[in-house]
């Protein structure tokens, strides 16, 4: 992204159209992301005053309304008077593979944060259809920018930002179900998937350590020169069909990683 292309998204007429090109630019690039977040504060804006409201325009672009004051705000807001404290540091464990009886719950991660004693809680932050990024893509074994079904969970301990969950469906297999509906899927992903007709087979994990973007800076709200780990798990029928594609952004720091080994199969 250059100067010229963050030029003729401005001139884009649709106000939140305008703020979801930079959202997108803004996560591609992180050069820019200043003024890209200012434009898109102007949009938002713009959208405000044209009549629409937090709701409204949190819709379309796929956030909560929370988040569309966050973007409001943005680093130009007023200070609070007096120090402001920081939000206290917390350590969430996340095991590897996931025990069956954790996987098969209500939540993978309200699961495993009951267990440590961690007030936990997760929020919708989008469920559609959006382009397929090449590594999920090759789990879903469909091409590149294919519509695939994501839903897309924030989730906090002890009221800090920890992870961004997302999990992806193919749009062929899971577009007409209630897996592509907006609300949390009741009483679990997997009892739905079930109750389609797909029983597990096998599943893959893997774990990648690396810098932000800017999309997961802000909403786990990272300080600068944090990373992020991304736990990449690919499920698989027993007709070796990709069921669901799950990947955790997990804040680097707050989480302790364990690992399982597999008995039977190692030395000392």
């Amino acid at each position: 992204m250059d100067l010229k292309t963050l030029r003729e998204v401005a001139q884009v007429s649709d106000p939140v159209e305008r703020a979801r090109l930079l959202s997108r630019l803004m996560t591609e690039e992180q050069g820019l992301v200043t003024e890209a977040a200012k434009m898109r504060r102007q949009a938002i804006a713009e959208a405000r005053e044209s009549g629409m409201s937090l709701e409204e325009i949190a819709g379309r672009l796929g956030v909560s309304p929370g988040r569309i004051s966050q973007m409001r705000k943005g680093p130009t807001a007023r200070a609070p008077e007096g120090p402001a404290s920081p939000a206290p540091r917390v350590l969430v464990q996340r095991a590897l593979p996931t025990e069956p009886a954790v996987r098969g719950s209500k939540s993978l991660f309200l699961a495993e944060a009951e267990r440590q004693g961690l007030r936990a809680d997760r929020q919708m932050l989008y469920v559609g259809l959006e382009p397929a990024s090449d590594h999920v893509a090759a789990c879903l074994r469909v091409e590149p920018g294919v519509d695939i079904v994501a839903r897309r969970k924030m989730m906090t301990a002890n009221d800090v930002p920890v992870r961004i969950a997302t999990s992806y469906f193919r749009a062929d297999l899971f577009g007409d179900t209630r897996l592509a509906e907006p609300e949390f899927v009741k009483p679990s992903l997997q009892s739905a998937l079930i109750a389609l007709g797909y029983a597990f087979g096998h599943a893959e994990e893997n774990l990648t350590a690396r810098p932000p973007t800017a999309f997961e800076r802000e909403t786990l709200e990272l300080e600068p020169g944090e990373w992020v780990v991304q736990v990449l798990r690919a499920s698989y029928s027993t007709e070796d069909t990709p069921i669901h594609i799950l990947e955790t952004i997990c804040a680097a720091n707050r989480h302790v990683f364990s690992i399982g080994q597999v008995s039977g199969y190692d030395e000392f």
